[in-house]
């Protein structure tokens, strides 16, 4: 149930940033998009892989 909520914020934070700030600039939208799955990767193997 965690990890369905988790990949949910994930989807609503790039898209929410993609809206609000990089409508127009494909490259620099997709490294922030990256970044983002990275950092949430990160968090989960940290905090949330033992729930």
């Amino acid at each position: 149930m965690y990890v369905a909520i988790y990949i949910l914020l994930l989807i609503a934070v790039i898209v929410g940033v993609d809206v609000v700030f990089l409508k127009n600039l494909f490259w620099l939208r997709l490294a922030v998009n990256i970044g983002i799955v990275v950092v949430f990767a990160a968090v989960y193997y940290a905090l949330l892989k033992n729930l």
